[in-house]
């Protein structure tokens, strides 16, 4: 018996939905192999209870207060890479799920679909894999392309690399302006000089690129 408690995967929820947080303690909470370890109610207190806890997975939504999940996530993985991160959340934007894949999330799964997908999900980030609800995978195999040449990658210019990292994180034009201090038309002239280089049309296809290529 001391044994299966040893192997319970220790979960962290972090959701600032009360009746979703219950639902997803009541549904974890049902399997033996789960111990719900704590709750937070927005990024930051997550974060933290996550240093505090030490959960082997953390169940992260991305609509918090105070600190949204895909910062939380970037900031959990930085201080506790071994965390697995499952993203449980509504927003299926392609800006939204690259971040929140490029923040270093292990699984991406949409708010309700059914609890054998999120056991799905849990079950490929406890193994090392990347889950991502098949509502998700649509949307990024719709703009993968293969990865760009290496050298054409390197041909990007240190300014075209500081907005390419911009736009992985989901920003627009005018975020990044303002971001880099530089004019929207600006920021565009690089945005069309990095796809051009890339050999893809878009900026969500340049992000999987640069994500898939390991270049951000």
């Amino acid at each position: 018996m001391s044994q299966e408690i040893a192997a319970k995967l220790r979960i962290l929820i972090v959701e600032d939905d009360p009746l979703m947080q219950l639902g997803l303690e009541q549904a974890l909470a049902a399997h033996a192999e789960f111990e719900i370890v704590g709750q937070a109610e927005d990024g930051y207190s997550g974060v933290q209870a996550a240093l505090k806890l030490q959960p082997d997975l953390v169940v992260m939504d991305i609509g918090l207060p105070r600190l949204d999940g895909i910062a939380a996530t970037k900031q959990l993985k930085e201080q506790l890479p071994q965390v697995r991160v499952v993203m449980l959340t509504s927003h299926t934007l392609q800006t939204e799920v690259i971040a929140a894949l490029s923040s270093g999330a292990d699984a991406y799964c949409i708010k309700g679909a059914s609890l054998d997908r999120l056991l799905a999900a849990i079950e490929a980030a406890q193994d090392g894999a990347t889950y991502l609800d098949p509502q998700i995978a649509r949307v990024v195999l719709s703009n993968l392309k293969p990865p760009a040449p290496q050298q054409n990658i390197g041909n990007l210019s240190e300014r075209e690399m500081d907005v390419l990292r911009l736009i992985v994180q989901g920003k627009s034009n005018t975020e990044i302006a303002e971001d880099l201090y530089l004019s929207p038309n600006t920021i565009k002239t690089h945005v069309r000089g990095i796809m051009n280089k890339l050999s893809v049309d878009d900026r969500v296809q340049a992000a999987v690129v640069a994500l898939r290529s390991g270049l951000v």
